[in-house]
């Protein structure tokens, strides 16, 4: 058999060009007779294999092919309207497949990353040092980007009936929202509710924070044991976290797919108003991005180390191209020792913990795209985040960073979990990942900025003696 690839530029553009006429052809038919299933069913395959030779008309990156996605998606959907909607289902597909994966990736992710610090007495300061700089920086920049984000709103641009339209579409999950808004209990109930009673029926439920709790006590717990029991519960659970990446990375081949189905639909229903609201959200996430990363950091190092601000923003350099270039926080953990110790001259000891450290449980950028994505979602779906809400998204993004793996395209992942804490519906996901890929690198970026500047700011007091 005669592999796509192996045929010559000419033939596979012919062939695609046939393909995409004769997709065309039968989109217009289905305009005519919408109700025919054997058109339906022709029209389905007709476009699944017009994608399948554009995504891979060249050998392309996942993240380009996703961006080819959400413009054909928004391209489609403006000439074909609501018939495109044919394809949605691998939309909805390529949805329940993420939340298939997301429960196993949080509890695993989160046992590891809590064990990981080892044993609690022994690290003893570097620690409780470290744990606490990670969730305060994690939590100020999630607030941060719910700050800009509710400033800016972007998506509030939609026209108040194509929102009535959104919340008549997913009425179910915008009246589940409401009733729980009204049905919220006391302060007291709430923190009590994060304890689950039975830790299987939490994970058969889906309910996140209860999940987010019992793995962080397991992983405490864990740290207690003999050695060579912790080293079998932690080998296990690594290998349960390495299986999901790669669920995570199968899963995402189906994203281009997913995209096209879910924008196109989108806009077929919709039209061009919603194309609109991406450039916002786009430049909202960044600005808070950049907030965040040039702020927060710049006072550490000015007010708590002895080092310039441009020492350390030159001393990081080489690890910001590498977490800018890979998306992923493990990847850099070698240069970005290797700048903590030789540029920015850590102790040894502390950038070996803080920074492997940091890459499982620091996520300052992914917290901030979770805290934005998650105001722009649901403003373009006309939902009304209340303050209990977004504190619910603080406290969740915050727990949810400490297991999010330091590896490209989970984010997204984590953002279902706090999309899902406050009952926003899933399908916007969709709206995002068209830019996703250079967020995830901007945010990476931004979290491994923040790993080495709590390397110098503990390494800097550890090693004068200093209380923090």
């Amino acid at each position: 058999m005669i592999k796509y690839h192996s045929l010559s530029a000419i033939v596979r553009s012919i062939i695609l060009v046939v393909s995409i006429i004769a997709t065309g052809s039968f989109l217009t038919l289905l305009t005519q007779s919408p109700d025919n299933t054997i058109l339906q069913i022709i029209t389905f395959l007709l476009i699944f294999v017009s994608l399948y030779l554009i995504f891979n008309f060249k050998d392309l990156k996942i993240y380009n092919k996703i961006f080819i996605g959400l413009a054909l998606g928004i391209i489609v959907g403006l000439v074909f309207g609501e018939q495109i909607q044919i394809f949605q289902p691998v939309g909805k597909a390529f949805i329940k497949l993420i939340k298939m994966i997301v429960i196993p990736l949080v509890f695993a992710s989160l046992l590891v990353g809590t064990a990981s610090m080892n044993n609690i007495k022994k690290l003893g300061k570097i620690g409780v040092r470290t744990f606490a700089f990670y969730i305060l920086s994690t939590a100020l920049a999630i607030t941060i980007g719910l700050i800009i984000a509710n400033t800016i709103k972007p998506g509030s641009s939609i026209p108040a009936d194509i929102q009535t339209e959104l919340r008549q579409d997913y009425e179910q999950e915008a009246g589940n929202n409401i009733s729980r808004v009204h049905d919220r209990p006391s302060t007291i109930d709430l923190l009590l509710n994060i304890i689950p009673e039975n830790p299987a029926q939490s994970m058969a439920d889906g309910k996140m924070l209860q999940i987010i709790f019992f793995a962080i006590i397991s992983g405490i717990a864990v740290t207690y044991l003999r050695e060579d029991k912790r080293e079998i519960i932690l080998t296990f659970f690594e290998g349960i976290t390495d299986i999901t990446i790669h669920m995570v990375h199968m899963i995402m081949k189906l994203a281009p797919y997913g995209v096209f189905a879910l924008v196109a639909s989108v806009i077929g229903e919709y039209g061009t108003t919603i194309i609109l609201t991406l450039l916002t959200y786009f430049i909202t996430t960044l600005l808070a991005l950049a907030v965040h990363v040039f702020f927060f950091n710049s006072v550490v190092i000015k007010f708590f180390t002895d080092l310039k601000v441009s020492e350390f923003w030159r001393g990081i350099y080489p690890a910001l191209l590498v977490a800018f270039s890979t998306s992923s926080s493990s990847a850099t953990i070698p240069v970005s020792i290797e700048c903590a110790e030789e540029n920015l001259k850590a102790k040894p000891e502390v950038a070996s913990f803080v920074l492997p450290l940091g890459a499982t449980i620091n996520m300052d950028g992914t917290a901030i795209f979770q805290g934005v994505s998650a105001v722009f979602i649901a403003t373009v779906y006309g939902m009304d985040l209340t303050l209990v809400d977004q504190l619910t998204i603080i406290f969740t993004a915050t727990l949810a960073s400490i297991g999010t793996a330091g590896a490209p395209q989970v984010g997204i992942i984590m953002l279902t979990l706090v999309l899902q804490s406050i009952g926003i519906p899933l399908e916007g996901i969709a709206l995002i990942l068209g830019v996703e890929r250079f967020l995830d690198m901007a945010r990476t970026a931004v979290n491994v900025t923040s790993d080495l500047s709590c390397t110098s700011l503990i390494s800097y007091h550890l090693d004068r003696g200093n209380r923090l």
